[in-house]
């Protein structure tokens, strides 16, 4: 008798190993597997190989666990049978149950699941033993299933595994949680990464309006003194029309031709000195224009729309500053043209992109049809708003601030977390406006 409980015993201990490796081996990371079994782990090889074939590996462990189970529960029905006539098979159901779930299901599935990397590297040579020896039973298995579902009209591979797709990256890094600045200044780059081939550059470059642009026509120390006294290195020139780019003029290469010739501008001819401009149209994504500088090796690059004309300029810098966040250096003016207010508000440039205000505060506002946010506000009013108008797009609060002619220039936009009064309408403070839309 006592030798039945204790072999009863070690059964659900069994029991509990196949349910907690199940557990284990289908939480652990993934990424994390596969950087230990670059650096040489043999044990994490040996989980990723398992994982490899999904079929078998959970045919093998349910196998087994499911013999353990029915084992233990008809032994304990014979004991309980014994002891105490037919009311034994009721004896034994329900103290197997409660054995068999808490002591061979919850707990061990509770632990592996908070331990399932330390625990996936410790049972995967167990494991890889037992779906070798149930190997002929799990192919038997498995093509029998494969069978049932077919005449059910359901069609499966034995290798249709899954992968990673992009909107499984982008759940993995919504799941990177946390307040802390850090963690969401690593969120907002790696969604800025996996944006880089849906963004166009028409969506980032410096517009032709706030270009630098010189006359190639002035006389040459005029532009010399222009160059100098801007703040960038690539300066576009232009002749007879600002649309005709002619040259790229960068300030190193006209500094080392000055020195050449001693500081006396004289003579100099700024077109020569110049490079080809290179063109490139408004729709080019992110990722294709990023390798296309670096298959170059430029920095610079001028936009045109379809029908030629000059739009503006797209650099390097522009790009990057799209994964990592504005890079300014000593020569550039650190203006944002976002501001928080006391209430929770923020008032906003219109010319601000969509992208860089999402990534600041961590919004979701579209951008699919408008670059900044005077054009998110002029495609969703279908209109030009007047200083005061009110609008409500997408959860969010919209006070046109300020316009300049046909341009809005800024708004007050308060985020759904604002409290709303009983209209409808978010409680924003009074700019001196009119009406709302």
């Amino acid at each position: 008798m006592l030798a039945t409980v204790a072999f009863i015993a070690f059964l659900l201990i069994l029991s509990a190993f196949f349910s907690g490796s199940e557990t284990a081996l289908t939480a652990a990371s993934r990424p994390l597997m596969h950087q230990l079994e670059q650096s040489g782990d043999a044990k994490a090889a040996l989980v990723n190989r398992l994982r490899d074939d999904q079929e078998r590996l959970i045919g093998a462990i349910l196998i087994g666990n499911n013999l353990v189970n029915i084992m233990a529960s008809a032994m304990a029905t014979g004991v309980l049978i014994a002891l105490f006539g037919t009311a034994g098979i009721a004896y034994a159901t329900i103290a197997m149950t409660a054995l068999v779930l808490v002591f061979a299901e919850i707990l061990p599935k509770t632990y592996a699941i908070r331990t399932a990397d330390r625990t996936a590297l410790t049972i995967a040579p167990a494991i890889n033993v037992v779906v070798t020896l149930f190997a002929p039973l799990t192919i038997a298995i498995n093509a029998l299933v494969r069978g049932a579902l077919f005449l059910v009209g359901v069609r499966t591979r034995a290798d249709d595994q899954g992968g990673s797709t992009e909107e499984e990256l982008r759940g993995a890094i919504d799941l990177h949680d946390g307040d802390d600045t850090a963690i969401k200044h690593e969120r907002a780059m790696l969604r800025s990464v996996l944006d880089l081939d849906d963004v166009q550059v028409l969506e980032i470059m410096t517009h032709r309006k706030d270009v630098l642009a010189l006359d190639a026509s002035l006389p040459v120390a005029e532009i010399i003194q222009q160059a100098v006294d801007s703040p960038y290195t690539r300066v576009p020139l232009w002749r007879d029309d600002p649309d005709n780019i002619v040259g790229v003029l960068h300030a190193k290469a006209l500094l080392r031709e000055l020195w050449a010739r001693g500081g006396d501008p004289s003579g100099l001819k700024i077109l020569e000195e110049g490079s080809e401009p290179w063109f490139i149209p408004e729709q080019t994504p992110l990722l294709d224009q990023l390798e296309a500088f670096r298959e170059r090796r430029e920095h610079f690059a001028l936009v045109v729309d379809e029908y030629g004309s000059f739009q503006g300029v797209v650099t390097l810098e522009d790009i990057l500053e799209e994964i990592v966040g504005e890079i300014d250096d000593e020569h550039d003016v650190a203006v944002t043209g976002v501001n928080r207010a006391d209430d929770g508000s923020y008032v906003v440039d219109g010319k601000v992109t969509i992208r860089d205000l999402n990534r600041l505060c961590e919004w979701r506002l579209p951008d699919g049809e408008a670059a900044t946010i005077a054009g998110l506000v002029l495609h969703e009013a279908r209109r030009i708003p007047d200083v005061g108008q009110r609008f409500i797009f997408h959860g969010f609060l919209f006070d046109i601030v300020e316009r300049q002619r046909n341009q809005i220039t800024q708004v007050r936009i308060t985020p759904p977390a604002a409290d709303f009064d009983d209209d409808g309408a978010a409680e924003a403070p009074d700019n001196g406006g009119g009406g709302t839309a």
